[in-house]
């Protein structure tokens, strides 16, 4: 089971649990939240259950918490308050067989009210050096919708260069919904360059 670490935040498994559930019940309901990564807003307890069960247990899925140093000062510490994963390159990336090997496509979102502290480039930051350190991975690449702007600046902080817009992408969970979505990858060569600046 890994868990990953960064100054405010852990990475770590969801839980099959009441706490995870209602966490994730909570901010995933949230229309503002949902949607603009692709799914549909929750709407009940029972769907936030399986979706933990269904969808992110799956490998290198994490919830987002906040790490034992800010418990004081913040009442969901140790509860979820987002989710960031690294999965299958989704059809909208399409890369070339040579690029698909060793690839892998990270996915965010975290609750409304933790919005402009930095806290998914922070956990993003953290999954991208265990897929290249750790996984092994040759590149990592993100989508997200053209209008999404805050995603798009998470991507930009994290070196993701924009590949190419993919136009009209079938947004099958939201159902009869299109969107231009942005195709972006840093390669691992990319990333040992940035962390070398640094």
């Amino acid at each position: 089971m890994t868990i990953l670490t960064t100054d405010r935040l852990i990475l770590r498994p969801w839980r099959d649990d009441d706490c995870d559930a209602t966490a994730l019940f909570r901010y995933a309901s949230n229309p503002d939240v949902g949607p603009a990564a692709a799914w549909p807003a929750h709407t009940s307890l029972t769907e936030s259950r399986s979706i933990i069960r269904d969808v992110l247990n799956a490998r290198e899925t994490y919830a987002v918490v906040f790490n034992k140093s800010n418990a004081t000062s913040r009442p969901v510490a140790g509860t979820p308050i987002g989710s960031i994963g690294l999965a299958e390159l989704s059809s909208t990336v399409d890369p070339s067989e040579l690029e698909r090997r060793h690839a892998m496509e990270i996915g965010y979102w975290i609750g409304e009210p933790f919005w402009g502290q930095g806290l998914i480039p922070e956990a993003a930051g953290a999954l991208i050096r265990h897929g290249f350190e750790d996984l092994g991975l040759t590149a990592v690449w993100g989508t997200h919708d053209i209008d999404n702007h805050k995603s798009a600046r998470v991507m930009d902080k994290l070196g993701l260069r924009l590949i190419r817009i993919h136009p009209r992408t079938h947004l099958a969970l939201l159902g009869n919904v299109y969107r231009d979505e942005a195709v972006r990858r840093i390669t691992k060569k990319e990333w040992t360059e940035r962390t070398a600046e640094r």
